[in-house]
């Protein structure tokens, strides 16, 4: 004889459905958590751990040769994607996609992307190019010295 649900073991049993629901979200992909020797990112952790002390330490976050004339890089680690509108014309945003929380994944055609519900947002000043997303992208502060690009 079955024991009819209780409150307990319903609300017990959607949560754990939702925990492992929510395990793909992170964002990381299969070959960058495979490697023993790599941040979560995929990076290797003695760079990712570098890029985290420079940017914390004013250091460079990039060459301005890194960051491609009308396109973008994005920092994965920092959450901050840089962009080059025009020639030597640098702009920072925050990598968090507005709408719900994903991290941008590309810089292409003059947008800056997120996978998750195809936003799109205008690398020359972070506004929506495309929706769902209605906010625009944060900026970020930056500061170009000689061919560096540093946080401030």
């Amino acid at each position: 004889m079955t024991q009819p649900a209780t409150r307990r073991t319903i609300l017990s049993t959607g949560a754990a459905a939702l925990a492992v629901g929510c395990v793909g979200c992170g964002g990381n992909d299969s070959a960058s958590s495979s490697s023993a020797s790599s941040s979560p990112s995929g990076t290797p952790s003695n760079v990712a751990a570098s890029e985290d002390v420079a940017a914390a330490t004013g250091q460079a976050l990039a060459r301005t040769a890194e960051i491609p004339e009308g396109g973008g890089k994005i920092f994965k680690e920092r959450k901050i994607v840089v962009t080059q509108p025009a020639k030597g014309e640098f702009k920072a945003f925050s990598a968090i996609c507005t709408h719900q929380g994903c991290t941008v994944a590309k810089v292409a055609d003059g947008t800056i992307d997120c996978p998750c519900h195809g936003s799109r947002f205008h690398i020359a000043d972070g506004t929506v190019a495309h929706g769902p997303a209605t906010r625009a992208l944060p900026a970020e502060q930056i500061k170009v010295e000689g061919n560096s690009i540093h946080l401030t």
